[in-house]
């Protein structure tokens, strides 16, 4: 008889969005004539931009030709694509990263939900209270977090550290302390930022006591301030102890495309394992689980990426960011104009909300899905900090992010 991996009969309820999807569709049903405005799911909204669909169009007809074909990609990613990203993204902001410390993928979020895999069973992991369920649910199933306490919504092998608004948002460093650091900046859930000398802290933290630190820049596009930092690796000492995840998903609308990078620098490295190994490299075993266990993004999403570092993309893909903001600014100043407490929403699309009145966030969901036809993201959906908060993401239209807000300021 098989045994199951019991690890995923730990994990409470479904995944966040699967509920809200539930929620939704039973909401649907039994008003049919509803016209429901969705800002819960981070999902974009805008096509593609002509860069994209223009280099997407030349890959397609490439594939039509013996001689210009492509099968599978190299397990790295193709190198035109990892140069762009390594001169883009990091050379030219003075980050020492090299083409082949990118390993090009499907997406941020897998990439951020296997990446524990070429870690010990032991290590202990700390996350931002709230965070992205991704980071935590994934080390559940592995069997790093012990248990669950229905009470506290924490697990009992997980250090969290909570960013509430008595912090600023950012997480202090740990009293106990991890193998692991998750932290995602600009932030999913709450929209705000880290300035470099924050990061700067927990870089020189993670190389003291020997922590890896995995570092989300999902959402680094959408950084206005010139103070913030766009990458980890704009600190000193980074590329020792930090590995970064990047997204096209929402900088470039590839949601429905997939494609993603992870970089590990060549410097990550363990002195001596349990079995006698000596200088053993991070970048080593996660190109051998990438090798082993991925085929590559298709050639035609690769290409697509890469125009996006053209002049033309680079513009396009501006614009279409400088749109979502225009949509965050509208929500959180509408939002403040109603009476409630509101952050994030100026280097991030999203905007994180005080619930009135004490409701709980799933109360408030509720509310605001009967009164408004407006879907959000509770806030106990990313951690216990979360609770008593609720996320409104500014990828829908403009037009019915206005909507949206005159409904909110009408709710009885």
């Amino acid at each position: 008889m098989y045994t199951l991996n019991e690890n995923y009969l730990k994990l409470p309820g479904s995944y966040l969005f699967s509920e809200i999807a539930k929620k939704v569709a039973a909401y649907q049903e039994a008003h049919s004539d509803a016209d429901i405005i969705r800002l819960g799911i981070g999902d974009v909204t805008q096509p593609l931009c002509k860069a994209v669909i223009d280099e997407l169009h030349k890959a397609v007809d490439e594939m039509a030709s013996a001689d210009t074909f492509k099968g599978y990609a190299p397990d790295l990613g193709y190198e035109f694509l990892r140069h762009a990203m390594a001169q883009n993204d990091y050379r030219d902001r003075g980050c020492d990263i090299a083409d082949d410390e990118i390993f090009i993928s499907d997406g941020a979020k897998s990439d951020s939900a296997n990446i524990q895999e070429i870690f010990g069973a032991d290590v202990r992991l700390a996350v931002c209270d709230p965070v992205y369920p991704v980071y935590v649910d994934s080390n559940v199933m592995a069997g790093r977090c012990g248990d669950y306490d229905d009470k506290t919504g924490m697990w009992s092998n997980v250090i969290y550290m909570p960013c509430t608004a008595d912090n600023g948002f950012v997480p202090q460093l740990p009293t106990k302390t991890p193998d692991l650091i998750y932290l995602c900046f600009p932030n999913n859930p709450t929209g705000e930022v880290i300035t470099k000398d924050e990061l700067q802290k927990w870089v020189d933290y993670a190389n003291k006591v020997g922590a890896v630190i995995i570092y989300d820049a999902a959402y680094e596009a959408y950084i206005t301030d010139p103070s913030i930092p766009h990458s980890i690796y704009e600190c000193e000492g980074a590329r020792t102890c930090a590995i970064e995840l990047r997204s096209f998903s929402k900088n470039a609308g590839f949601t429905g495309l997939r494609l993603g990078a992870t970089i590990i620098p060549h410097d990550i490295v363990v002195a001596k394992t349990a079995i006698g190994k000596e200088n053993v490299e991070l970048h080593s075993l996660w190109a051998r689980r990438h090798g082993t266990k991925y085929n590559g993004a298709p050639y035609i999403v690769q290409r697509a990426g890469y125009a996006c570092y053209s002049e033309e993309g680079k513009a396009q893909i501006k614009e279409q960011v400088a749109t979502y903001m225009k949509n965050a600014h509208y929500i959180k100043n509408g939002l403040k104009e109603a009476g409630y407490t509101v952050y994030g929403g100026e280097n991030s699309p999203y905007v994180w909300l005080k619930t009135p009145d004490d409701m709980t966030s799933w109360e408030f969901f509720d509310m605001l899905l009967e009164k408004a036809g407006v879907v959000g993201t509770p806030g106990s959906g990313f951690g216990p900090s979360g609770e008593h908060y609720f996320r409104l993401t500014a990828f829908g239209s403009y037009e019915n992010s206005v909507k949206a807000i005159e409904r909110i300021k009408n709710m009885k």
